[in-house]
């Protein structure tokens, strides 16, 4: 008997303590934060390194914390008003900090050093009052739960209170880091200077001293590097545009000057983000590619994919600012301008470069005039269209692969639609082809039905021609035997008349 009195009188007690923690908690905090009221005017504990930002930050946690409060006073957990006052005291105690940082670096005038300070013990004395309530809460009854929105709501007005006072101090010139418009803008600016960083490298490029020119020819290398500087110039002008285009935008009201990460605006910033580094590293890779074919390590096509990103680059750019803008203004008007600039330049510089490619080939080609060796040379320059063929087949599935695990990273799993350039007779005609979702291990293009077949007879019609072909090509051992032969019977029925001739003679 007396062994269970024992227990029982342990468990009540541990049931006091529990309920009790919960009470010393909000005791301990509302004299802490007392005693952060009476050291705010004091000049110790100043941080120098404090800025207006980390007051708007503090500002948030007062908010969190007060929300978290008023939850665990109307739950009535002992552990909901444990967290609640300890993240309170926290909270206000960094604020308090702030605050006399902010007066003492920030305030340059009486008035507003009296007005932060005020601010900062309005709430932490209205925070202290709220604590109060909740420890009245636990202990008495809950019939004064309704003090807890008057006394909340007297603490947001404080806080916007010192957001005001901070917003005064920060003047206009201040932004802030953390807004998703002032980053777009400061990737739009910091594409701009990239590239006019890769156009000052371009125009410090010379073109190969190894071409040999007659006075016919041009250079085709500084009709290329000057294609490229225009490409450069042309972003450069984009990235400005598009630039004054969000100014615009934000200026009018059309966005939000602070928009959220999940709103519209945000979304929409993120996009202008993406989209001007995918144009400025565009316009860095075109560059890279333009340097190496001056130094004769790259090639033209290499230029020619370069060229084509950037202005893929721009067309994405250009799609993003005019989700939000007024078609009919002026900066809308000067980005489609300088867009259309970007576009006429990668099309001058593919030109060249395509004119570049058929003028090597046609100033080293040299044809073989004898019979068997004419046969050979078209027999090994056919080997060569169909090696080429297959890389560029396997160089399509490539891509067509890339693109997937792309679209699969974002979570995207339709199937992909990509545009195949087919070259016939130096001309370039554009068909669209659907590739449904290949294996990680293959790349061999497969068409989507049976109507492919259909609306693409040419290029059926050449597949099985290659495929023809290859089973009746002739390997160059035979050829060259084959050439040997030829010769000798050549040299013999030459030879043949002169024996027969010197015989008669004799």
């Amino acid at each position: 008997m007396v062994t269970n009195v024992t227990s029982l009188l342990k468990t009540v007690k541990a049931v006091e303590d529990e309920h009790a923690r919960g009470t010393r908690a909000l005791e301990s905090t509302i004299e802490a934060i007392a005693q952060e009221i009476r050291t705010l005017n004091s000049s110790e504990n100043i941080k120098n390194n404090t800025t207006l930002d980390d007051l708007i930050r503090c500002t948030k946690n007062i908010t969190t914390s007060t929300a978290k409060s008023v939850a665990a006073a109307n739950s009535c957990k002992q552990h909901d008003i444990i967290a609640a006052a300890n993240m309170g005291r926290k909270s206000i105690s960094d604020m308090l900090l702030i605050c006399k940082a902010v007066r003492w670096n920030y305030a340059k005038t009486e008035d507003m050093k009296e007005r932060i300070i005020k601010a900062g013990q309005d709430i932490a004395i209205n925070y202290r009052e709220l604590l109060q309530v909740i420890l009245q809460i636990t202990t008495k009854s809950s019939e004064c739960k309704h003090l807890l929105l008057p006394v909340s709501r007297k603490i947001s007005q404080n806080v916007t209170e010192l957001i005001a006072v901070t917003e005064i101090l920060k003047g206009n010139k201040w932004v802030d880091p953390d807004d998703l418009a002032v980053i777009a803008e400061n990737e739009l600016l910091g594409a701009a200077a990239s590239i006019d960083a890769a156009s000052k490298k371009l125009a410090n490029l010379r073109p190969r001293k190894n071409i040999q020119e007659t006075k016919e020819e041009l250079n085709f290398d500084e009709i290329i590097l000057e294609a490229a500087k225009s490409i450069a110039a042309a972003t450069s002008a984009l990235i400005k545009a598009a630039s004054a285009a969000q100014r615009e935008l934000i200026s009018s009201g059309i966005v939000s000057r602070t928009p959220l990460m999940s709103s519209d605006d945000g979304q929409w910033s993120e996009g202008l983000i993406s989209a001007a580094r995918m144009v400025a590293a565009a316009t860095h890779s075109l560059v890279e590619s333009a340097n190496t074919l001056v130094q004769g390590l790259s090639s033209e096509e290499k230029l020619i994919s370069s060229a084509k990103q950037v202005a893929s680059s721009t067309a994405q750019l250009l799609v993003a600012c005019k989700v939000k803008a007024d078609l009919d203004s002026e900066s809308t008007k000067r980005l489609q301008a300088a867009g259309n600039a970007v576009k006429r330049a990668t099309d001058n510089l593919v030109r060249a470069a395509q004119q570049a490619i058929q003028h090597e080939e046609e100033r080293s080609l040299i044809l073989n005039r004898r019979i068997v060796g004419g046969i050979a040379q078209e027999i090994n320059a056919r080997s060569e269209v169909l090696r080429i063929e297959k890389e560029l087949e396997e160089a399509r599935g490539r891509l067509t692969a890339i693109r997937q695990a792309k679209y699969r990273n974002r979570g995207d799993a339709s199937d992909l639609d990509i545009d195949i350039d087919q070259n016939n007779d130096d001309t370039f005609s554009h068909c669209e082809i659907k590739f449904d979702a290949l294996p990680s291990n293959c790349f061999n293009l497969q068409f989507c039905d049976s109507k492919s077949s259909e609306e693409f007879p040419n290029l059926s019609e050449n597949m099985n021609h290659i495929k023809n072909f290859n089973e009746n090509l002739i390997s160059p051992e035979k050829v060259n035997v084959t050439q040997n032969t030829l010769e000798k019977k050549k040299k013999a029925e030459i030879c043949a008349p002169i024996f027969l001739e010197n015989s008669c003679d004799l």
